[in-house]
């Protein structure tokens, strides 16, 4: 997570990315500037307007000081990151009359024929959501009530009626509040000689407590699941007639947070004993930093490390904020793994962090980050970045075939197939470099130099049974810990990034595994000392399993 001396730092510290584009012509600045000098009040929207503008100068003037800081790359920055897609990125040529034909992909053995040609189907997922979907709605049964099986057909003399396979369906969606809340009034009686006060016993099901875990399910799924700061949920609550004052969700939060470590704590252990492990990590801040007083050189900054393990069929994500590198987190947690199991394949990028720390891996390397260095400077190389990313394209083609084969049977897949497109892709390296067919110091040089460095990491998969592509998987994940960077802008103190951590990990697990994640915080915070016992029996995956071998409700 952490990184000794933040990196290096650079001569200028960057500015803020700032979080919109406002386009506002010179003149109406200008006009700005011209009330001022008036000792004229400046409106909002045109004050917002001159505040933005100003952010945005010394954004770019921070990043233009710093080294090796592209137009392109600004240009994401400010008005967001472009798809990727090689058809997007380089768009192949029509062949024209006497010009030369576009590049294709037929001439490596095993890639399919040309890119161009009809346009692909959508893939299947796309259009309206069908009932199966609504796996958390609730599910009723309507019987008709005019027929049963064998009645006669009121429209003919002779048919008969039967029941069909497929019933009609109906789906209905109502609104609700994150947080509701119900007022039960109590009639009392008191004794006018003894003053003794006779209460009304409370309906079933009311419950002992004012919170139950429901209440901090919903605000732990809402605060580390969509990144709603606790001040923005109160705002909403109180409008809609449900206060629910910060300071209670805090308490709320931490509490289901202890309740959950041992659920927690066995997720570590889990991914501990995972074939594949996936680790890359992300800027956090913590206010709260008396290590920062300390004498003596100290880490300084924080990170959030995403760790994503893969066993079988099942996946579970780990969040861990701290001062670690993101290897040393991964250290610790392969630490509790059982010493009779081979090593286990580690799937990250290239930085040092990722394998910092008594690491025992099998290290693969991010194809996804290498083919980005030839993205980012495609527009300067079109002809060289479109031979590389068409030839990628046929990798990952043809890794999408291999999801329902076996480790072993998928290496076989790519040995045949992959092979011949990842040695044409190496001696088009090896040409460009032995040839002096490009700049070593210019962006196609550094896209080139990185894949060639990393080769042997980088085709893992075709040497390693089961040993993925990329990293995409913790890199989708770590957008949950960015998103609270982007609402919350920080956790107060070391304990509140712990707590984040739980519920983050907890959330985003259950997410993999297609289970509903606010059921299973309720569940584990119901049933906590069972959890404690046995939290084998608890993960995501199985513990619908274990609630009905013991007959307790959901």
């Amino acid at each position: 997570m952490g990184r000794t001396k933040q990196r290096k730092p650079k001569e200028v510290k960057p500015a803020t990315v700032p979080t919109g584009v406002q386009e506002v012509e010179a003149a109406t600045l200008q006009g700005y500037l011209d009330k001022v000098e008036r000792g004229e009040a400046l409106t909002a929207e045109e004050l917002r307007a001159l505040r933005a503008t100003v952010a945005t100068t010394a954004f770019l003037t921070a990043e233009l000081k710093r080294k090796r800081v592209s137009l392109k790359r600004l240009q994401g920055w400010l008005f967001g990151a472009a798809t990727e897609k090689t058809d997007k990125v380089c768009p192949s040529p029509q062949a024209e009359p006497g010009g030369a034909e576009p590049a294709s992909a037929a001439e490596v053995p095993g890639e399919p024929g040309p890119t161009l040609g009809p346009p692909k189907p959508k893939r299947k997922g796309h259009g309206r959501n069908p009932a199966s979907c609504y796996r958390g709605a609730e599910q009723v049964k309507v019987a008709h009530p005019g027929f049963s099986s064998g009645d006669p057909c009121p429209n003919c003399p002779k048919g008969k009626v039967y029941p069909m396979a497929k019933p009609a369906v109906l789906v209905r969606v109502v609104g609700m509040s994150p947080l509701s809340a119900k007022v039960v009034e109590l009639e009392c009686y008191r004794c006018a000689c003894c003053d003794e006060i006779f209460k009304a016993p409370a309906p079933e099901g009311v419950g002992t407590e004012k919170y139950d875990e429901s209440a901090s399910s919903m605000v732990g799924t809402m605060r580390y699941g969509l990144g709603t700061p606790f001040y923005r949920l109160e705002q909403f609550q109180a409008a809609l007639g449900v206060p629910l004052p910060v300071g209670t969700q805090w308490k709320l939060v931490n509490r289901a947070a202890g309740l959950l470590a041992p659920a927690f704590e066995y997720l570590i252990t889990w991914v501990a004993q995972s074939a594949i492990i996936h680790n890359d990590d992300t800027v956090m801040k913590i206010l709260d930093r008396p290590d920062l007083l300390r004498n003596g050189k100290e880490r300084k900054g924080v990170y959030t490390t995403g760790i994503i393990g893969k066993l079988g069929e099942h996946r579970v994500a780990l969040f861990l904020t701290g001062m670690n590198h993101s290897g040393e987190n991964l250290a610790e947690v392969l630490s509790r793994r059982r010493a009779e199991l081979a090593m286990p394949i580690q799937m990250c990028d290239a930085l040092s962090a990722n394998t910092a720390g008594k690491l025992k891996t099998i290290v693969a390397y991010c194809l996804a980050h290498a083919r980005r260095k030839f993205v980012e400077v495609a527009d300067d190389f079109p002809e060289e970045c479109r031979f590389l990313l068409e030839r990628l394209k046929v990798v990952y083609a043809n890794d999408a075939g291999t999801r329902d084969m076996t480790p072993s049977e998928r290496l076989a897949y790519h040995k045949e197939h992959s092979a011949p497109v990842m040695d044409k892709i190496w001696a088009w390296l090896r040409a460009q470099i032995d040839g002096k067919k490009m700049e070593p110091s210019s962006g196609l040089g550094d896209a080139i130099e990185y894949m060639e460095k990393h080769w042997a990491r980088l085709t893992l998969f075709l040497r390693e049974p089961g040993s993925p592509l990329d990293n995409n998987q913790v890199e989708r994940s770590l957008k949950r810990p960015i998103l609270h960077r982007k609402n919350s802008l920080f956790y107060k103190t070391m304990a509140g990034a712990h707590v984040g951590d739980v519920f983050m990990s907890l959330i985003h697990s259950a997410e993999l595994n297609r289970v509903n994640p606010f059921d299973y915080l309720v569940a584990l915070q119901r049933y906590h000392a069972l959890v404690e016992e046995n939290p084998e029996e608890w993960l995501p995956w199985n513990y619908t399993e274990t609630l009905a071998g013991l007959g307790l409700e959901r």
